[in-house]
């Protein structure tokens, strides 16, 4: 399950994980530990084809690579 208003392209070494899969992308909890990996599908590094580094906090609408 994705969480809305997050890139499709934005991707998560938890969402690999079928236990945590659904909460890969889900809106902050302050006892998940926030500091999972993330990476952009589109160019397979840390950071977007915009060259701003990725995250859930950032890949958001705001961005010209955002894609729902």
């Amino acid at each position: 399950m994705k969480a809305p208003h997050v890139c499709r392209h934005l991707r998560s070494k938890k969402m690999f994980i079928p236990a945590l899969a659904d909460e890969a992308l889900a809106s902050a909890n302050p006892d998940a530990g926030d500091s999972s990996h993330c990476w952009c599908n589109c160019t397979l590094t840390e950071t977007g084809p915009d060259e701003r580094p990725v995250g859930r906090e950032t890949c958001t609408h705001a961005r010209s690579c955002f894609e729902e």
